[in-house]
């Protein structure tokens, strides 16, 4: 079986070389020396603060289990965490819009590396901390940093099509090859190295350290709006206005929480798919494959975001019928495959065919990340960005705490069963949102064609 991971993860690894080195001119967009170096900036400094986060993604649930807390006391600390980023986070990341998104960017590098030091102590409480730390960290990691990009982008004058490449480029490294590396790098220093499930963590706050240094010595402050008149409560009355009154803007905050609600659950319930009868699979290489598959999708993302006739709008539905398909696919096999009772072994028939499924659902993962960015870009007005992007992860964070607190209550079919139907709503919420961005873009040239007409019909009312 292991044969079948080598022959899957080096098919994938070829498909994206090939598609980065097979790349035409119709697949890239000219951009200049001043905005490439600005690009290859950010770029690092996002790729340091996801490694930050990668790195202790496969340690967490182990690290708190060596520390003897069993499944329930791990799972309050979970929801603390998304709790906190709900509460807290929504907070501390809409401030960014008044204080300064460079100054909230410092901030989730503080805040995370405080988190990181917690898991020295076997104290609950202490850790407890820790999560609520590391919450309030993953709102602004998921808000503040894109806030400051889009707005320097503009700030700097640079042309609205090459945003998108700084977005696929992110997404690529960030959240493809960064992720892969780190998951590797945490196992050498955790096990092979022999310094224990904390390393990580330490390895972390230093690569956070590095990013905030780069941070504060290259990047230069920008805001939303500052106005010393607004508190905090104005601030989320006129986010909360500003979803209510533009169609656009609630559609794309629910397409949002639909898909990345799915993707939670789905990082929950993969392992538990794969070996429903504790069959001995390779978590890590598995990861690794999925990682990659991201990679595959970011890759694809710009290609499709590089062609100005291709409107993400509309490859975006077809991306989210996919993802329904692939997380429908445990349904399915449930049905049509008989089960084994068998206890130990490989993977079976019916979990290749899902491992399949979710390798493809993770390329979409890779499609979605640039493709949203893109879309925040377009409809998000730049005075509130990062506090409607914190306000698109409340109902997020409230599906996924009270998924983790039923994860027992309910089958893997079922809870699959309703991710897919998620990411269907969110392919009729695309659909529809397409349809309001036309209309409305229509709306706009009519009007700017009739100021057009009146202002040249003017000198010959005089």
């Amino acid at each position: 079986m292991e044969i079948f991971y080598y022959l899957v993860f080096g098919a994938l690894s070829l498909v994206v070389l090939a598609l980065e080195l097979s790349k035409t001119s119709k697949d890239r967009i000219t951009t200049s020396a001043a905005f490439n170096a600005f690009k290859n900036n950010y770029i690092v400094v996002y790729s340091l603060m996801m490694a930050g986060d990668w790195l202790q993604g496969p340690y967490v649930y182990f690290l708190y289990s060596q520390y003897g807390f069993d499944k329930g006391d791990i799972g309050r600390l979970f929801i603390a965490g998304f709790g906190s980023s709900m509460l807290f986070g929504t907070i501390v990341g809409s401030l960014a819009d008044k204080k300064g998104r460079k100054r909230a960017c410092i901030t989730y590098c503080i805040t995370y590396i405080l988190s990181c030091a917690t898991k020295h102590s076997p104290q609950y409480k202490v850790l407890m901390l820790g999560r609520v730390l590391g919450g309030i960290a993953t709102s602004l990691l998921f808000s503040a940093f894109e806030s400051w990009l889009v707005a320097e982008h503009f700030k700097r004058g640079f042309e609205p099509q090459w945003l998108s490449l700084t977005f696929s480029k992110a997404i690529f490294l960030g959240n493809g090859l960064v992720a892969i590396v780190s998951g590797l790098f945490a196992n050498l220093i955790a096990d092979t190295l022999g310094f224990g499930p904390v390393a990580p963590f330490d390895a972390a706050a230093c690569f956070l350290a590095i990013g905030m240094a780069i941070i504060m010595s290259s990047w230069s402050e920008n805001y939303g709006d500052s106005s010393e008149s607004k508190d905090l409560l104005t601030q989320f009355r006129g986010a909360a206005l500003a979803i209510a009154s533009d169609e656009k803007i609630a559609l794309l905050g629910a397409i949002q929480s639909l898909f990345e609600g799915s993707m939670y659950t789905f990082v929950f319930l993969w392992t538990p798919a794969l070996s429903p009868n504790e069959e001995d699979i390779p978590h890590g290489f598995i990861f690794a494959t999925f990682m990659l598959s991201s990679m595959l999708g970011s890759s694809i993302a710009s290609r499709l975001m590089a062609r100005a006739n291709l409107k993400v709008e509309g490859y975006m539905q077809i991306v989210f019928a996919i993802s329904a398909a692939t997380l429908l696919l445990p349904v399915l096999t449930n049905i049509l495959v008989q089960p084994s009772n068998v206890k130990g072994g490989s993977m079976s028939f019916s979990g290749s065919i899902q491992l399949f499924g979710f390798c493809t659902f993770e390329a979409c993962v890779g499609i979605f990340w640039p493709s949203i960015m893109k879309m925040r870009s377009q409809y998000i007005p730049e005075e509130a960005r990062s506090t409607i992007m914190n306000f698109f992860r409340i109902p997020l964070n409230i599906f996924v705490c009270i998924v983790l607190y039923n994860v027992n209550a309910f089958p893997i079919t079922v809870m699959f069963g309703m991710c897919s139907i998620f990411l269907f709503m969110a392919a009729v919420l695309q659909r529809r949102l397409m349809v309001v961005a036309e209309s409305h873009k229509s709306r706009t040239q009519d009007w700017s064609a009739m100021k057009e007409m009146d202002a040249e019909s003017e000198p010959l009312a005089i």
